[in-house]
């Protein structure tokens, strides 16, 4: 019997990769896999690949730590709103949160997120950073 691989591997795609479905009957797209739309209830869905860039349509500073997060914080969440209308929840980046505001661009930035125990397995997934104007 082969071993199972950890957890992490076994989302990497979806994670790093930041795919989302979309319903090809009514073009709703969603983060992440799903087998039915929730909006008109068809299975025909594909697996696309979601925009890197969009704005904050909401955010929150968080303040109250979870265990895991001891020492991090505070940090900021937000609903990102994807160039192609997809909103998904990830954490904002190098920016202090003075400086968030709704409507803010942002570009997807893979960030560590976790590590399985002091000398376990480091894992990255998506966060966002304000885009920067280069000119």
């Amino acid at each position: 019997m082969m071993p199972k691989s950890p957890r992490i591997w076994q989302l990497a795609e979806r994670r790093y990769g930041l795919l989302g479905s979309k319903c090809t009957v009514c073009g709703k797209t969603y983060i992440g896999p799903r087998n039915v739309c929730p909006v008109c209830n068809s299975e025909k869905i594909e697996t696309i690949q979601l925009p890197p860039r969009g704005t904050i349509y909401s955010y929150t500073v968080v303040h109250t730590l979870p265990a895991e997060k001891d020492n991090y914080g505070p940090y900021i969440m937000a609903i990102v709103e994807l160039e192609d209308g997809t909103k998904l929840t990830a954490e904002i980046v190098d920016c202090d949160s003075e400086d968030v505001k709704i409507g803010m661009r942002v570009e997807l930035a893979f960030r560590v997120i976790g590590q399985e125990s002091e000398h376990g397995i480091i894992y990255y997934g998506y966060k966002f950073r304000p885009i920067i104007s280069r000119t």
